[in-house]
């Protein structure tokens, strides 16, 4: 990919080249305060917890897959914070 789609930085004593798609999503994310997927995580906890108590548990348990997804997402912009391309701009 040319140098002109690519932002070099230098992590540790190696290189590392965002694309603009990571470039992109970190400056999205990174404006999201960090407590938002923490509450959707457990938003979708309750909702998991009240389909089951409805006896959706199809439902439910798909539900349930979302919190580590939205904790994930957490901790990706956690590290977009901290060192992603938002602490270099």
């Amino acid at each position: 990919m040319s140098t002109a789609t690519r932002e070099t930085r230098h992590v540790g004593n190696s290189r590392h080249a965002e694309g603009m798609v990571a470039k992109a999503i970190e400056s999205q994310t990174a404006r999201l305060p960090s407590d938002t997927f923490l509450w959707a995580a457990l938003g979708s906890i309750g909702l998991s917890f009240t389909l089951q108590s409805m006896g959706k548990s199809q439902a439910s348990n798909f539900v349930a897959h979302w919190a580590p997804t939205f904790l994930l997402l957490g901790v990706y912009n956690k590290i977009v914070k901290l060192s992603g391309s938002d602490s270099e701009d």
